[in-house]
C-alpha cells in the first residue's frame, strides 16, 4: 500500500482524511492538530495577502483558539469560516467543521494589522533549545496503529526525558496538511502546537488519559522555516484537571507560546 501524501485530500469545502490524522487515544479518531490546522487554514483565506496591498504587511493571526466539542473521527470534515467582525485594527474571525452533519470542532482567531515601523522588535529571550540538527530523534511511543499523526511528524528532543516531565521538543510536518499544498507558517504551528501535553508527558500512560479539549495558540510573530520547537510543561491536579503550558520557537527564536486545557481520567 502506497504511503498516504497528505493529512487530507480536499473535495470542495470537504476534506477526506488519509491514515496520518490518526491520534493516540483510539484508531477512530484524530489527533487534534491536523483539524485544528484545517480551521486555521479557512480563517487564513479570509485575511488580505501581501498582494492585495502593497504597501502594508499582511496582518498576523496574533491568537488561535480550538475547541473539540467532541472526539474527530477519522472521516470527511465540512469546513466553514467566516469574518466576525472586520475592524481597520484587528479582526475577528471563526471557523468550524462538522463530521457526519455534527459539529465536531470550532474556533476562533484574532488578527492584528502589522505595519513597518521604526521599532527594534523586542522580545522574552529565555535560554533557547538546542536546534533540531543537535537534538535526538524521538518517536512517540503510545499510538497502536501502525500509521497516524506519529509517523506524519518528525520529531526530535532538544532538552528532558519523556514521561519525566518538561521537555523541548522539535517537530516539523513530513506531509502537507491538504495535498498539493504547501503548509503556512500558521498551520505548521497549530499542527504542532496540539502536542504540548504529548511530548511533556507527567502521567504512567499505562494509567492515565489526559486528552485537551482545547488549544490556545498565541504568536508576536510569523513562524519561519519548517521547524518548531515546543518548550512544553504538564500539569495535572487530584481532581482530575490539568495544564500543558508551551512556549514556541523556531529556529530563530521565541515566536509565541500554547496552552491546553486537559481532562485527567483513568484508563
Amino acid at each position: 500500500m502506497a504511503e498516504p501524501d497528505a493529512f487530507f485530500h480536499a473535495d470542495g469545502v470537504r476534506y477526506v482524511p488519509t491514515e496520518l490524522p490518526r491520534g493516540p487515544w483510539h484508531r477512530d479518531f484524530m489527533h487534534g492538530g491536523p483539524p485544528a490546522a484545517l480551521l486555521a487554514r479557512a480563517m487564513e483565506a479570509l485575511v488580505p495577502g501581501e498582494g492585495e496591498a502593497a504597501a502594508q504587511v499582511p496582518p498576523l493571526v496574533a491568537r488561535f483558539t480550538v475547541e473539540f466539542v467532541r472526539p474527530v473521527p477519522l472521516a470527511p470534515l465540512d469546513v466553514t469560516a467566516e469574518v466576525a467582525r472586520a475592524g481597520r485594527q484587528v479582526t475577528h474571525l471563526r471557523a468550524a467543521a462538522t463530521a457526519g452533519g455534527q459539529e465536531v470542532c470550532r474556533a476562533t482567531a484574532l488578527c492584528i494589522r502589522r505595519a513597518h515601523l521604526d521599532l527594534a522588535a523586542v522580545a522574552p529571550a529565555p535560554p533557547p533549545p538546542a536546534g533540531p540538527g543537535a537534538s535526538a530523534p524521538f518517536d512517540f511511543p503510545f499510538f497502536s496503529a501502525a500509521r497516524g499523526y506519529h509517523t506524519a511528524m518528525e520529531c526530535r528532543f532538544a532538552r528532558g526525558v519523556f514521561g519525566r516531565g518538561p521537555v523541548a521538543a522539535w517537530m516539523r510536518m513530513r506531509v502537507p496538511l491538504v495535498a498539493g499544498e504547501a503548509p503556512s507558517p500558521l498551520q505548521r504551528v497549530i499542527v504542532a502546537a496540539d502536542s504540548g501535553n504529548g511530548v511533556s508527558v507527567v502521567l504512567d500512560l499505562a494509567r492515565w488519559t489526559f486528552v485537551n479539549p482545547d488549544l490556545t495558540v498565541y504568536l508576536h510573530r510569523a513562524a519561519q522555516g519548517e521547524w518548531i520547537c515546543l518548550d512544553a510543561a504538564t500539569s495535572a491536579q487530584p481532581d482530575g484537571v490539568g495544564l500543558a503550558d508551551t512556549a514556541l520557537h523556531d529556529e530563530r527564536g521565541a515566536i509565541g507560546r500554547s496552552l491546553q486545557s486537559l481532562l485527567v481520567a483513568p484508563r
